[in-house]
């Protein structure tokens, strides 16, 4: 067994987890109340804050060094934070996807992002549901949002109003900054471990993705860059004290999935152009491709391993997860590894076609593996 030098006693940690975890029915019902009306917001918050207490409990009890809220607050994972910017729209989307499961196939087009005026943050987005997760967590509260980088993936220079910014340089630099806003807000609060979550890079390692980035009239291999530089942006300002990692996300709707390829056209630039401490990256199928690019991982930086599926809920076993560490490690040193779930098991309202019973199933054998493989 790996003796203590391969502790981690700073985010990420060796068993780590994404972010959403499954709502239970009575949290689903009070979000869709809310939408109708039925019920005041103080009685959904009521629902929502026993519903983070347990969660929060049950990923402390099962020996989580982080916790999450569930991503409970949010009916998505992603438009809740993204719409609560000045003059961002829902509008159909420009890029089609087609959602991959083991029964077959579905071509959609996801509702997209029109920006129609200048961005600004005309409130605090997060910041209470950080605030009311902190006061309940004795492990350290990890908070997810989305990246910026979806304000623009799906609809390029389309997306953007040409009268509020003629010149993406300027709509770019106010993204950085409405997002960094935020960000210091959450720092001043007592955020210590961020986590962005970010599909595009993670598209752009897809033959077919890339084909509609380029009817778009964007650069597929220009994108990373650009994106990096965002991100860098948006993220300057964070107080001395906050880790900030990256999940790659390929999608993830009712065990559905959009991207398939290996991190090789953006790996060299996910791993040297942007600045954050760790990348969670799924790693439980095929159609993540092979370890080979985590030949590009610089010393400092940490991979968690995305190795146990949330699509469905069989069960890993411990032996074919640790071959799997093994086989990562000879690209990457073992030290500057870890393991997590591959996504999260609710990025929607309704979650992954998985039970609860299985969801914590999987997340004990994360526990349980990385205290065998690292000394945890």
């Amino acid at each position: 067994m790996p003796g203590p030098s391969l502790a981690r006693h700073t985010p990420p940690f060796r068993a780590d987890q994404v972010g959403s975890l499954l709502k239970p029915q009575a949290l689903i019902e009070a979000h869709r109340a809310r939408d109708k009306k039925e019920i005041s917001e103080e009685a959904f918050h009521g629902v929502e804050h026993e519903a983070i207490r347990q969660v929060v409990k049950l990923q402390e009890e099962l020996g989580f060094k982080s916790v999450t809220d569930g991503e409970y607050s949010r009916a998505g994972w992603q438009r809740d934070f993204l719409t609560s910017f000045a003059n961002v729209k829902i509008v159909p989307s420009k890029v089609k996807m087609r959602f991959h499961t083991e029964e077959g196939e579905t071509e959609m087009v996801p509702p997209g992002l029109f920006v129609a005026g200048k961005l600004s943050r005309p409130h605090p987005i997060f910041i209470d549901a950080f605030k009311f997760l902190k006061s309940v967590a004795h492990a350290v509260p990890k908070l997810t949002i989305p990246s910026p980088s979806l304000m623009h993936f799906r609809g390029g220079r389309q997306a953007v109003d040409e009268t509020a910014y003629p010149d993406m340089e300027e709509f770019l630099a106010d993204l950085a900054r409405v997002y960094s806003e935020e960000i210091a807000d959450l720092g001043r609060n007592g955020c210590t471990y961020l986590q962005i979550d970010e599909t595009n890079l993670a598209y752009l390692c897809d033959p077919k993705l890339r084909e509609q980035v380029r009817a778009i009239g964007e650069d597929p291999d220009k994108l990373p860059h650009t994106y990096a530089k965002l991100i860098n942006a948006a993220i300057a300002g964070k107080p001395a004290g906050m880790t900030v990692c990256m999940h790659l996300c390929r999608g993830n709707a009712n065990s559905a999935w959009v991207a398939e390829g290996g991190y090789e056209p953006v790996a060299e630039t996910l791993f040297n152009e942007i600045d954050i401490t760790g990348y969670f990256l799924e790693y439980d199928s095929a159609r993540a491709g092979g370890f080979e690019p985590l030949r590009f991982v610089p010393k400092g930086k940490v991979v968690v391993l995305g190795l146990v599926t949330t699509k469905k809920g069989k069960l890993e076993t411990k032996d074919a997860l640790k071959r799997r560490i093994d086989e990562a490690a000879k690209f990457v040193p073992l030290d500057q590894l870890a393991l997590s779930p591959q996504c999260g098991f609710s990025s929607t309202l309704e979650g992954n076609k998985i039970t609860v019973e299985e969801e914590i199933a999987k997340l004990n054998l994360i526990v349980d593996v990385a205290r065998e493989v690292w000394g945890d």
